[in-house]
């Protein structure tokens, strides 16, 4: 670490009397981009591309704006521009890449510095918000045509160090049983747009296991929105959600349940049905003083606020402060409820999540008997 702060100044020198950059277009970077406040470069610049390629370029921006979600691409935006202001008020550049720059940053952030003069108090980024922070540079290069070598030292050795000296397990969101999801949805009012609604999504949420950007995803039909994330299919004996997630497509299967109070799909097809939908997002604002239904997908944030909202008020996990409750549960309480409270073979709840390995899915199960199976017993003691 010696090393780099030594060559800070000599990094300084070099990026300033640096030649200016190339795009993949053949144009110049702006100074604008270099400082790292301007937006990235187009994949195809726009004065340059032939008239009859105009189509072509516009659909390759369309499918660029599609590799990754809207959320994802803000964090990165928002990643990118603290970077920046980090090089700035240290009288470095972004542009190009050094490692030891990049080293210096994480540093930082791991410090408690990276959001300006350093002052007593200041509150230091977790390892996870500093994986992140990489993640989001080495992106944000790649998009420039550029790359970061997170494998140099001056960036591997560091957040090596970072993960021993601050490493911590994972703070874990508060599981919502049966039982809770239970007294959440009778909190609701039947009879309203907004409560059938709320209704239909904590049900939908906890029996498919959704993330909460899948619920409000979710279309009447295939195709129908450009920014769906899904659709639903209700059938005789229950509800197939097709999602699309970073990995593919794959398939929920939501059964209906033992009474129409606690059906999932009941209450999709009751919320369906007086909100009047027929084609576009399933889950929508209500306006108009709860007495009709916007055209408006829902935010996923409104997934969280209902959970907190509705768990505060059914006085699940009343031993804890309302403050502490409405930290603990959010939309992943939906996720972990299913994963902690079906009794079933391990590898059908792990469909359900769409994990990959029975391990993950052992990371959502808060409250499962985790010594059903006695290897000490059974290694003879």
């Amino acid at each position: 670490m010696a090393q780099i702060i030594d060559q800070k100044t000599e990094i300084h020198d070099q990026e300033t009397s640096a030649p200016s950059l190339s795009t993949a277009s053949g144009g110049d970077i702006s100074a604008t981009e270099v400082s790292g406040d301007g937006p990235l470069p187009s994949l195809v610049s726009e004065d340059q591309t032939p008239a009859h390629l105009a189509s072509l370029a516009d659909r390759a921006r369309s499918y660029v704006e599609a590799a990754s979600s809207a959320n994802t691409r803000k964090a990165y935006a928002s990643d990118w521009k603290h970077f920046s202001s980090w090089c700035r008020r240290s009288n470095l550049t972004p542009l190009p890449p050094h490692p030891q720059t990049v080293g210096l940053y994480i540093t930082a952030c791991a410090s408690g510095s990276a959001i300006g003069t350093p002052t007593r108090g200041a509150k230091a980024n977790s390892v996870s918000t500093i994986e992140r922070r990489l993640s989001s540079l080495s992106w944000n290069y790649a998009q420039r045509g550029l790359s970061l070598d997170r494998k140099d030292r001056h960036i591997a050795t560091v957040m090596a160090g970072i993960r021993n000296s601050h490493a911590r397990p994972p703070v874990q969101k508060e599981a919502a049983m049966a039982e809770d999801i239970i007294a959440m949805v009778e909190t609701l009012d039947r009879g309203s747009l907004r409560g059938l609604r709320d209704r239909a999504m904590l049900l939908i949420g906890y029996a498919g296991g959704l993330r909460r950007s899948e619920i409000v995803g979710l279309d009447l039909k295939a195709d129908q929105t450009e920014d769906g994330r899904g659709w639903i299919e209700i059938l005789d004996k229950g509800m197939l959600i097709t999602l699309r997630g970073k990995t593919g497509w794959r398939e929920v299967e939501v059964g209906r349940g033992s009474s129409d109070a606690t059906c999932p799909v009941a209450a999709v097809e009751t919320w369906i049905k007086f909100a009047r939908l027929a084609h576009g997002p399933l889950f929508r604002r209500v306006t108009g003083q709860g007495k009709a239904v916007g055209s408006e997908r829902l935010n996923d944030k409104e997934v969280a606020r209902l959970v907190k909202r509705s768990a505060i008020a059914a006085g699940v996990r009343g031993d804890l402060s309302e403050i502490e409750r409405a930290f603990k549960f959010s939309g992943h309480s939906l996720r972990a409820g299913l994963a902690s409270s079906a009794e079933v073979d391990e590898r059908y709840v792990q469909k359900q999540l769409g994990h990959v390995s029975a391990e993950m899915t052992r990371r959502y199960q808060r409250r499962r008997d985790r010594f059903r199976i006695n290897l000490t017993k059974a290694a003879g003691l």
